[in-house]
């Protein structure tokens, strides 16, 4: 029993940063059908950025949020505004979107690689070694504290999403892109705010990783598998399933990777993937597909 507690506290506490990962992800698909296959890399950039400044001024990780996430705002904008509005009202948007990003994220990996080479990187706080001990069960502290600020992180998305001016149109662009134009909602504007508030997570998600996971360059294309997983689960677009798309899969896979071992670990995403493309393409909480 205590053996079944303490996996289950391993796995909520990670499902919480990987919902923060594929929240931002899941947001670009729902206000702009943008399928960012260059997410992951992003958050790379996001945790190579931590690790500059931990290195260079010992700022704490979770510190480091205060400016890895205006800097990915403000690149998700600038990125946004460069590469999309060009190609908005195009026949086939979508499968563009994966072209292009798809390209962004190999470029991205290729100056990541040129600045900091191949190796594996990250950050060595105080805590990232510490525990808690509640009885028998013990509570990793780094993935406490980044589990904490995930958690914060996207109860106040929620808020803002719900309760802001902003928010409200950001919804209503994600449920009908035409009928919030037609309404006076500015969509491009719109948009792109969205586009930075979604990197302005993967700045966040960059940060926490940077010292719960080791990474290196290439080390995105795992992510963003992991990511797909996720959201496909949940349904794409949509936040609520993103989060729990996230701890349902973080909880069976470190069971998996508790009874086979880590290598089993991330074919628990993949079959996910399959299954629910199979019995239900929507995903759980995503809008049942019409012809």
């Amino acid at each position: 029993m205590t053996n079944f507690a303490q996996t289950l506290i391993l796995g909520l506490l990670l499902g919480g940063v990987y919902a923060l990962m594929a929240s931002g992800l899941t947001l670009l698909f729902g206000v702009m059908r943008i399928v960012n296959l260059a997410h992951a890399a992003l958050i790379l950039v996001a945790a190579y950025l931590a690790f500059i400044l931990f290195e260079t001024t010992s700022l704490d990780p979770i510190v480091s949020l205060v400016i890895t996430m205006p800097v990915l705002f403000g690149l998700g904008v600038g990125i946004y505004l460069l590469l999309f509005p060009r190609i908005e009202g195009t026949q086939r948007y979508v499968e563009m979107t994966v072209l292009l990003t798809f390209g962004l994220a190999l470029i991205v990996e290729g100056l990541l690689t040129f600045a900091f080479t191949g190796i594996f990187r990250s950050t060595r706080p105080d805590y990232v070694l510490d525990s808690i001990m509640v009885g028998d069960l013990f509570i990793p502290t780094a993935q406490l504290y980044a589990s904490i600020v995930c958690a914060v992180l996207l109860v106040g998305l929620w808020a803002f999403l719900q309760l802001t001016r902003t928010g409200r149109a950001i919804r209503a662009t994600t449920q009908n892109r035409a009928a919030a134009q037609i309404v006076g909602i500015n969509v491009r504007r719109t948009s792109a705010l969205a586009f930075g508030i979604g990197l302005s997570l993967a700045g966040a998600s960059g940060s926490l990783i940077s010292f719960l996971f080791s990474f290196f360059p290439a080390k995105h294309w795992q992510w963003i598998a992991l990511m797909l997983s996720l959201i496909v689960l949940g349904g794409m677009g949509s936040i609520k399933g993103a989060v729990v798309g996230a701890l349902v899969l973080a909880v069976a896979s470190a069971f998996v990777s508790d009874s086979m071992g880590p290598t089993w670990s991330p074919v628990t995403f993949y079959l996910a993937l399959f299954l629910i493309l199979l019995i239900r393409p929507q995903g759980l909480f995503g809008a049942k597909l019409r012809l």
